[in-house]
Formats: structure tokens, C-alpha cells, sequence
């Protein structure tokens, strides 16, 4: 009996502590810190809203999970944020959309010499390698895709305009694409310029494109933001039934005159700054989950069209 009563003993205390440790377990975070840019124009706004609608459904699903999400208005500040994130909040994983790849390629890469799991959205980093997980939308196809839809409605021939982004390896990709279809045809590029993915710069590119050239049948006009400057611009020279413009990203308002059937605005090719939840999904798994996720998620680049847009309109974004 004594000896009966002794390993009834030693059980209790077993599954004493054995409780007491999934109870430590059970209060033990996982933190991830989610770094992007303010919402600086359109799309930053779109991806402060998916990051935020984001962090509350996963702490909604997984109690253990810890989401702090910081925007930046430079690249000096979100080089701040990473420090405080690492330093204060004792991050285990860190999903960033750079503001600039040069100046956080270096940040980042400390912040992974910590033993933090890294994924990168959008915007690479300067030196390969480092990331654990890179999610972008796939610029090349954005081009392509867009070239394809105005050749095709041109029937092949026609002068069109260009306005670009930013001088980046984004914009690169894009044009650069968009070009290897053109070349192809008999399309005749009047000008390109940069327009900086803001709406008061695709006017001014716009109001002079429209003084220079007489005939333009189409704009590439690349970005959303961008597209609602050219509109207006077009508006007010009253031209509006001579050409067509396609934009890219999936901006609501975009989104609504495809969907309403504006001939100014046909189409439009998708860019999601919802990119930002993927990488958020993916990097949670990771730790909730044993699903391997160690690699590069590209989403594709659809043109929106009035068939399909109802599937990419989400009217509570900001975006």
C-alpha cells in the first residue's frame, strides 16, 4: 500500500508540473513585428489597411500570437522601428516592406544575424539571401500584360504615352516588359515619363503630353495613382473619347469604372497592396503550423476586366 501510494504521489506531482509547463507554454507569445511605409500615397494606404485587418484576424485565431505592426515616413525611421521592434518588443519573426531597399538591406540583415525569421514584401532587398520568405506581385507581368491588352485593342498599330513610376528595379521590370510587346508591333511610342506614382505628377505628365501630341490613342499610365491624374488631365482637354488609359494596382475607384463599364478606364491590372496579408499568413504558419513555407511567393498580375471586377472591389479599403 505504501509503495502504491508513493507512485500515486510521484503521478500527481508529475502531472503537476507537467500542467504548470503547458500553462507557461500556454501564456508564451510569438511575436511578429509587420514594418511598412506610411500611407504616403494610394497604395501604402491600401497596405496599411490589409496589415491592420490582418493582425487583428490572426490574434483573433491564434491567442499566442502577437502582432505589432509600425509605419514609417522615411527609410531613417523604419531603421528606428527595427531596432525598437527587435530591442523592446523581442520579435520572433519580422515581415517589412522596405521603404528603401539600400538603406534597410543592412538593418534587415542584423536583425536576421539575431536568429528572427525574415520575410521581405515587395520591394528586395540590395544582397540576396537574407530573407527567409519574399512576397511580391510580379511587375514583369503587370507590364505584360498591359501592353498586351493595348496592342490587342489597337489592333496592332496607334501611338500611345507612357507614364512610368519611380526609377526602380520595380519600374524596370515593368517597362521593360511592357516594351518587349510593344516592339513587337507597330505601335509607335510618342514619350515616356516619370510620373512617381503620384496623381499631381501623372497630371503635369498628362497636361504636356496632351499639348505635344495631337493623336494619342492610348496611356499606360502603370500605376493607379497615377491614372487619376491622368484623367483629369484628359477631362479638362475634353479628349476623353480619343484614347483609353490602363492603370495597375486594383484601386477601388479604378476598380468601380471597370466595373461600371468606362470607356475611358477599360480595364485594369491587379498590383494587391493585400500582397502585405499574404506575407503575414505565410510567416504565421511558420510558427503555427508545421507546413513548410521557406521560399518565394509571386502573385500574378490578372487584368481586371467587367467580368471579373466585382472580385477584386473592396469597398472598406482606403485603396
Amino acid at each position: 500500500m505504501r509503495k502504491q501510494a508513493l507512485w500515486i504521489g510521484i503521478a500527481v506531482v508529475l502531472l503537476s508540473l507537467l500542467f504548470a509547463g503547458s500553462s507557461v507554454l500556454a501564456q508564451e507569445k510569438i511575436k511578429i513585428g509587420v514594418s511598412i511605409p506610411a500611407a504616403t500615397h494610394g497604395w501604402t494606404g491600401g497596405v496599411n489597411y490589409w496589415a491592420d485587418v490582418t493582425a487583428k484576424r490572426l490574434m483573433a485565431t491564434y491567442p499566442n500570437l502577437e502582432v505589432i505592426v509600425v509605419t514609417a515616413s522615411s527609410a531613417a525611421e523604419q531603421v528606428n522601428d527595427l531596432e525598437d521592434l527587435v530591442a523592446i518588443h523581442q520579435i520572433d519573426a519580422l515581415v517589412i516592406l522596405p521603404f528603401e531597399s539600400d538603406p534597410l538591406t543592412g538593418p534587415v540583415e542584423f536583425v536576421k544575424e539575431q536568429g528572427i525569421f525574415v520575410t521581405v514584401v515587395d520591394r528586395g532587398l540590395a544582397k540576396e539571401g537574407i530573407e527567409d520568405v519574399y512576397v511580391a506581385g510580379n511587375n514583369a507581368a503587370l507590364g505584360r500584360v498591359s501592353a498586351e491588352y493595348i496592342a490587342e485593342r489597337l489592333g496592332g498599330k496607334g501611338k500611345i504615352v507612357i507614364l512610368r513610376g519611380i526609377p526602380t528595379v520595380i519600374d524596370n521590370e515593368r517597362f521593360d516588359a511592357f516594351m518587349e510587346v510593344i516592339e513587337k508591333t507597330d505601335i509607335e511610342v510618342l514619350d515616356w515619363a516619370y510620373a512617381y506614382w503620384n496623381r499631381d505628377d501623372g497630371f503635369e505628365v498628362m497636361q504636356d503630353f496632351l499639348v505635344r501630341f495631337p493623336q494619342i490613342d492610348a496611356v499606360w499610365a502603370q500605376d493607379d495613382d497615377i491614372a487619376l491624374g491622368v484623367i483629369e488631365a484628359v477631362m479638362q482637354s475634353g479628349r476623353q473619347d480619343e484614347l483609353f488609359i490602363v492603370g495597375g494596382a486594383g484601386m477601388k475607384e479604378m476598380i468601380a469604372r471597370v466595373m461600371q463599364g468606362d470607356s475611358l478606364v477599360p480595364v485594369d491590372v491587379l498590383y494587391p497592396p493585400g500582397m502585405i496579408a499574404t506575407a503575414m499568413e505565410v510567416t504565421a504558419l511558420k510558427f503555427v503550423s508545421d507546413a513548410p513555407v521557406l521560399g518565394r511567393y509571386i502573385l500574378d498580375a490578372p487584368l481586371v476586366t467587367p467580368e471579373n471586377a466585382a472580385e477584386y472591389y473592396f469597398p472598406d479599403s482606403p485603396f
